[in-house]
């Protein structure tokens, strides 16, 4: 059995989606949180200086996406054959083009910059992702690919907490299938179990 150890600042973040899938997997990690002020000192000795990293048997990695899709590989989440796991990869990017563009607008510094960002990004861009991944979730019954359960929709559900937490707003509150493929993912007994005993945060 491979061990497993996981780096990260003590939110959910880019972090969370890690976390889901080595809940589901059912396999025991080690959940490191780095408080900001000890990060300078850890920084040098991570990959590129960035986190989340996974160790597996001591060999580090890092980009959580990779590190998603990996594990996603080792656990039967990664589609039944080449061209699921291409949807799956295209809208595990979709989902992060949103998040993206939620963060440049959440984190840009200029004060007039951001003000006028705000509406296209709320009126426009937002609605444009939810519809299309919403109809997605209503044609794959309840999923996003394939009609079963896959590493997209974890990472989705995942980081919906740090998107909600940006955005000050719960996006997904008129998209009933988007509604729906939350209420499935929290309901796999792997997810709901890490759910109920993960470490409280906002995002």
């Amino acid at each position: 059995m491979a061990s497993y150890k996981l780096t990260y600042f003590p939110i959910k973040g880019l972090a969370e989606p890690i976390r889901f899938l080595l809940s589901y997997g059912s396999v025991e990690f080690e959940d490191v949180r780095v408080n900001r002020e000890d990060w300078p000192k850890l920084k040098p000795s991570m990959p590129f200086g960035q986190m989340p990293v996974l160790e597996v048997d001591g060999k580090k990695i890092n980009q959580s996406q990779a590190i998603s899709r990996y594990l996603a590989k080792q656990f039967g989440l990664a589609g039944k054959d080449d061209w699921e796991a291409l949807e799956i990869d295209a809208t595990v990017a979709t989902i992060d083009d949103l998040r993206t563009k939620i963060a440049s607008w959440f984190y840009e510094g200029n004060i007039a910059v951001k003000q006028t960002k705000y509406e296209p990004l709320f009126k426009e861009t937002i609605p444009y992702f939810l519809k299309r991944l919403d109809a997605q979730v209503k044609t794959n019954g309840g999923w996003f690919v394939g009609g079963t359960l896959s590493w997209a929709d974890l990472l989705f559900i995942a980081q919906l907490d740090y998107i909600i937490y940006m955005t000050n707003v719960d996006i997904i509150d008129k998209y009933d299938n988007l509604k729906q493929l939350k209420a499935n993912v929290l309901n796999v007994s792997q997810i709901k179990s890490w759910v109920a005993k993960r470490p409280k945060t906002d995002h």
